[in-house]
């Protein structure tokens, strides 16, 4: 299992930028790909953006393409998302977890297998 805590949340108007941090502990992090997931007030949780192991590919929601970079730095065992234009639609909490499949894309949730307590964004108008 690897304990996952994010960090960097807060609240933003429309247009600025936040960037999130994920530091990670227990296995190696670099045996896992990453994902980050956010959840708005009562809807499900959403795949956002995806790192496979070594960082050297990514994948994005459409959603947020073009605006977010998630990228991480196995030797700091931390994982980030750079989250630019923001708009109050990508209010929620954002999450993020660890996949043991390290290659590939995975938009699943229950695919992934440890979990962070998540980080508030709040994007106003």
């Amino acid at each position: 299992q690897v304990q996952l805590v994010e960090s960097g949340g807060g609240l933003v108007q429309a247009g600025g930028s936040l960037r999130l941090s994920c530091a990670a502990s227990g296995r190696t992090f670099s045996n896992y790909a990453m994902g980050w997931f956010r959840q708005a007030p009562g809807k499900e949780r959403e795949f956002i953006a995806r790192v496979t192991w070594a960082g050297a590919v990514t994948y994005y929601a459409d959603s947020v393409k073009g605006r977010f970079t998630v990228s991480r730095d196995n030797a700091k065992n931390t994982l980030y998302l750079q989250m630019n234009s923001l708009k109050p639609e990508d209010t929620g909490v954002y999450f993020c977890a660890a996949d043991r499949m390290k290659i590939g894309p995975q938009l699943l949730a229950k695919a992934y297998e440890d979990w962070g307590q998540g980080t508030q964004v709040t994007v106003s108008s």
